[in-house]
């Protein structure tokens, strides 16, 4: 089975590397030759660039998307959008929600990535609704974390209730990165045992363990997974599309995208990457002490670059 691929490069990694900063300036350049990968879809919108392109970069998030789309018409673009909070911190009413996702869909976007941070499926199912009733692809997510409270029955019980609220796949968001490879072999198995579902896979690679997290899965049937372009990948962020690439090359699940195309766009955000060194994290490799923390991979670059300009760098530990 084909493994598709979602790259985050143009929303989740710059999140998770320079506290969501990348610019529409620097995404346009390469867009043609991003479209022209092939991958399953490309993230590249909702989460906290909504935020961002409004208090830090003086942009107009409805015309980033515009443009993005205009620029990439043959890729599912993809969003995240956090249930019934949308891209703010509050709830909002259910006609707020409807009506945001109309005018997202009318603007190009194809795939929403809905979760709530409680994995409360109430909080899902308004923004789930709205999706599926503008035709566009609803996904819904288990907000993936460990606790005495969260069994694999947590997530068998929770993907049932996303399947009767109606979506058209199901995405396990390990945003901290604290999914173990013998963890996503079990949890990705028992829930195609049980369910007719299209499943994704997303794991930050905080820890060191998401890349064998992504082979075990791939192993046990999941049909998807998110990576990150080489030059945007590791740290705070995500496996590298390129590695996998290689490593399901000529197997069963081979991605069928083209390696020498993958590198023109590494060799692109290698220089663009540069610009935004004033808000990279300070992790350099792993980081284990998030296996306890759990601290999502998009928040801490933010967290420590709102620390930075208050003086209190020191306080993150």
């Amino acid at each position: 089975m084909t493994i598709a691929i979602t790259d985050v490069v143009l929303r989740d990694a710059h999140q998770s590397l320079f506290a969501t900063r990348l610019r529409l300036d620097d995404m346009l350049p390469i867009a043609a030759a991003l479209d022209d990968v092939g991958y399953g879809s490309l993230e590249c919108w909702g989460g906290a660039t909504f935020d961002a392109c409004i208090r830090f970069l003086g942009e107009d998030p409805w015309l980033r998307l515009r443009e993005l789309k205009k620029a990439m018409p043959k890729t599912p673009l993809q969003m995240l959008l956090r249930g019934q909070n949308l891209l703010g911190y509050r709830h909002y009413a259910d006609d707020v929600v409807e009506r945001f996702v109309e005018r997202a869909v009318k603007n190009g976007m194809d795939v929403f990535r809905v979760f709530d941070a409680m994995n409360d499926p109430r909080n899902m199912k308004a923004a789930l609704q709205a999706v599926r009733s503008h035709g566009a692809h609803a996904q819904g997510t288990l907000s993936y974390t460990t606790s005495p409270a969260h069994t694999l029955q947590t997530w068998l019980d929770l993907t049932e209730q996303l399947l009767e609220t109606g979506v058209d796949s199901i995405a396990i968001k390990d945003m901290s990165g604290i999914l173990t490879p013998m963890a996503a072999y079990e949890l990705v198995s028992e829930i195609k045992k049980r369910f007719e579902v299209r499943l994704h896979l997303h794991c930050h690679a905080t820890t060191g363990m998401a890349e064998m997290a992504l082979l075990k899965a791939i192993e046990a049937g999941v049909d998807g997974v998110d990576t990150a372009i080489s030059s945007m990948s590791a740290t705070y962020g995500h496996p590298g599309t390129e590695a996998l690439v290689a490593t399901l090359a000529g197997t069963q699940h081979d991605t069928g995208l083209d390696i020498l195309k993958l590198e023109s766009i590494a060799a692109y955000f290698r220089e663009v990457r540069k610009k935004y060194h004033a808000f990279e994290g300070q992790l350099k490799g792993y980081d284990s002490r998030i296996l306890v923390a759990q601290v999502p991979g998009g928040m801490l670059t933010n967290l420590e670059s709102q620390l930075k300009q208050q003086n209190a760098a020191d306080k993150l530990d």
